[in-house]
């Protein structure tokens, strides 16, 4: 069931409290364990090159950790972030600035004018979208939500395709304890969405396909 927020972000009830349920307690230890296998997040936010004055939005923030680095690299920047966990967003509002926009909602269907602004200059979605149910009306939302010439940097788990099978069972198995389904078909979504908003799409396997990497950059006005 989806409703609104107090906000009026739209908000998966049911998502939201299974992710609630799950990091309640995770939150807590998520970084430190998180690091070793959440790999290409840092090489994503180096990719943002944004600059001064301009917006960074993340879906899916979590803890707030890639808002943090984000923040440090690119000062004077804005930062926003959007995650359906009131859990997760404890351990964020701790973390980041307190400047920092951070809403609880449905990364599937959000507008950049219920965060607050027009659009935004960079938008990034770092191993979210393999726990968003309707994780392609996300990549959709997001490019809605982009700036002309803003930019959306994507990174999540690829399908293993260089790795030994013996390998991309046991991950498989275990990210499937945290409901996690690596998306198979990212790269045609990301290239079908591009298409449809008059985008180009750079798309890349990182470290053997352990992770995948997509691009998509609005034009300029």
């Amino acid at each position: 069931m989806t409703v609104l927020d107090t906000t009026g972000i739209a908000v998966d009830t049911e998502h939201a409290a299974r992710m609630d349920s799950m990091y309640r307690t995770q939150r807590h230890i998520y970084d430190l364990t998180r690091k070793y296998y959440l790999l290409g997040r840092d090489r994503t936010i180096r990719h943002l090159a944004a600059k001064p004055g301009q917006s960074i939005l993340e879906l899916g923030c979590g803890t707030g950790r890639n808002l943090a680095l984000a923040g440090a690299l690119y000062p004077g920047c804005r930062l926003y972030g959007l995650d359906i966990s009131e859990e997760m967003l404890i351990s964020a509002r701790a973390k980041l600035p307190s400047d920092t926009v951070l809403k609880a909602g449905d990364a599937s269907d959000f507008s950049a004018e219920e965060l607050g602004r027009p659009g935004f200059d960079r938008i990034m979605i770092s191993y979210a979208l393999s726990m968003i149910p309707a994780w392609e009306a996300t990549i959709d939302a997001a490019v809605d939500a982009l700036n002309p010439g803003g930019e959306l940097h994507i990174v999540d788990f690829g399908q293993q395709e260089r790795l030994p099978g013996w390998f991309r069972r046991m991950l498989k198995a275990w990210l499937a304890r945290f409901h996690v389904d690596p998306r198979r078909d990212l790269d045609s979504v990301v290239a079908a969405v591009a298409r449809r908003h008059g985008c180009a799409s750079q798309f890349r396997p990182l470290y053997r396909g352990y992770a995948w990497s997509a691009t998509i950059i609005k034009p300029a006005a």
